[in-house]
């Protein structure tokens, strides 16, 4: 249950849960948990957003690290 004021953040694959308050831009989300954009893909209701898009009170989000194999 997602409780109204704050955007819950699920960062996988960490697992780890955090919340902030008020409505943001996702690069401000990134930026103020030290995430490179380029590292991650954030994700709300299963659409992938962009660094633009806003997250509102009451969003639940996941940010996920991505993981590039070489040659």
């Amino acid at each position: 249950m997602v409780r109204f004021g704050i955007v819950r953040i699920i960062l996988l694959p960490q697992n780890k849960i955090v919340t902030l308050s008020g409505d943001l831009r996702v690069s401000v989300v990134l930026k103020q948990l030290s995430l490179l954009p380029s590292t991650v893909m954030v994700i709300r209701n299963g659409q992938l957003l962009t660094e633009d898009e806003l997250v509102h009170d009451g969003d639940e989000i996941e940010i996920r690290s991505v993981i590039s194999g070489g040659l």
